[in-house]
């Protein structure tokens, strides 16, 4: 086993090493500039289609089983958990607190990466035989790239039906186990079996009512913890310009030890800025686009400017009031780690902070299983065929209380291994797709100009 491990290990430092960063960050780089960085100039328009797009489609005229504002939820469900939590933590803990800028130019770059796979999502999306509509980046190298390339779809079908098990499933249920039971002494089981029960009632609904649940769930408890991060912030109002100039110089340059803060070089902020930060907002992992595929939508480009504020909400909103919150309370120089960590910075300042985080992290968590449970189902979908579905929900529900009661550190580091590995095949087809995401962008945004000449 310890073979095995070291193995994982190796893999695992060249997936998340300085290729793949570079290769994330050059893929949203270049869509950015293809894009004309229209997904930062037209955030108010994705803002717009999302409040409209609330209600689903009850004449059926859009395509899709769920509304476009549902179908966001469901992929916020699955990014917004323990990476806005433990792993913004995680990242000033090695990175210092310049990790943050970093993880702010990956959401800046990240936007583009997540309306593209979006648009090419809904453009390549198929009809199952149940008559619901699936896509992702399996569907979109299958049917927009030759047939020399369909080797990458089965390959991003693999990884994600393996590392949804870790990163989306056990590793989530452990969270909210080890929540519950250091904040309210619950014991590790108890959380497995509830969460179990909790998960197979709203599993066996399919996506719609999957996405019935978060479209709901999301939203509350985003602005619950969004809320008491702006309450920590204004106790420590003084402290922020100082924060913001201590992040703003720590991107560029080695931080010293002091307290508990082992020190950390300018590449350590880089490195763990920018893997937190697709680890938390998943731009370019490919998971993301296999909800906005099932959006009722008839319009590729509508649902990407949707599918973009995804990463703009994770990163920029949460993360960065995640971040800030410890870095203005004095928490990061503790020496704590991780959730620990999050929950001393709101501890100083709320009177039962560290609760707040733990229920905070808790319901995240929870929706992080039922997100998911929806991409990786779909990859088993896509090898399989629909008569997998049944029998994969019922693996998923069952695996649930195993990762409650479980030392998961092999688990974490083979899901953490497998998720970057989904990002290889997805970014291959980003970059050969590009001239099809141009295209349909530049025709949408004509047709809105022509229109509205027309009205004028």
């Amino acid at each position: 086993m310890e073979g095995i491990t070291e193995f994982v290990s190796m893999i695992n430092g060249f997936v998340w090493g300085v290729p793949m960063l570079v290769m994330i960050l050059g893929v949203g780089l270049f869509l950015s500039v293809g894009l004309k960085l229209m997904p930062i100039l037209k955030l108010g328009t994705g803002f717009k289609l999302l409040w409209s797009g609330r209600i689903p489609d009850k004449d059926k005229s859009m395509k899709g089983e769920i509304s476009p504002f549902n179908a966001l939820m469901t992929s916020l469900s699955a990014t917004i958990g323990t990476g806005n939590i433990a792993g913004v933590a995680t990242a000033i803990f090695i990175g210092g607190p310049g990790a943050l800028f970093w993880m702010w130019c990956t959401a800046l770059v990240g936007m583009a990466t997540k309306f593209a796979e979006a648009v090419l999502a809904v453009k390549y999306r198929e009809v199952d035989a149940n008559g619901n509509h699936i896509g992702g980046p399996m569907y979109y190298i299958k049917n927009g790239l030759s047939s020399k390339w369909a080797w990458l779809g089965t390959a991003f079908a693999l990884f994600g039906s393996f590392a949804g098990f870790g990163i989306g499933n056990t590793v989530q249920s452990n969270s909210v186990a080890d929540a519950l039971s250091s904040n309210f002494g619950v014991p590790t089981w108890v959380t497995g079996i509830v969460l179990m029960f909790l998960v197979g009632a709203v599993l066996m609904g399919g996506i719609k009512r999957i996405a019935d649940v978060a479209g709901k769930l999301v939203p509350l408890m985003t602005l619950f913890y969004i809320a008491a991060g702006l309450a920590v912030l204004a106790v420590n109002a003084a402290a922020i310009p100082d924060a913001i100039a201590l992040i703003i110089h720590s991107a560029f340059n080695p931080v010293a030890a002091q307290g508990g803060f082992a020190g950390a070089a300018v590449w350590a902020a880089i490195r763990f800025g920018v893997a937190r930060g697709i680890f938390s907002n998943e731009a370019g992992l490919g998971s993301a686009p296999i909800a906005h595929a099932s959006a009722q939508t008839n319009n590729p480009v509508a649902q990407g400017l949707v599918a973009m504020l995804g990463t703009f909400i994770d990163t920029l909103i949460v993360c960065s009031i995640t971040g800030l919150a410890i870095i203005v309370s004095g928490a990061w120089t503790s020496g704590e780690n991780g959730a620990a960590l999050t929950s001393l910075a709101f501890s100083t300042a709320l009177p039962m902070g560290n609760y707040i985080v733990a229920i905070a992290l808790s319901v995240f968590a929870f929706t992080t299983i039922l997100g998911w449970s929806v991409y990786s189902e779909k990859c088993v979908q896509y090898l399989f065929g629909v008569k997998a579905v049944k029998p994969f929900r019922i693996l998923w529900i069952l695996v649930v209380p195993l990762g409650a009661i479980s030392s998961l550190d092999f688990i974490w580091l083979l899901a953490d291994t497998l998720n970057a590995m989904m990002a290889i095949p997805n970014l291959i087809a980003l970059a050969l797709l590009s001239p099809v995401v141009f295209s349909l962008t530049r025709e949408y945004f004509l047709k809105k100009r022509e229109e509205e000449a027309a009205k004028a």
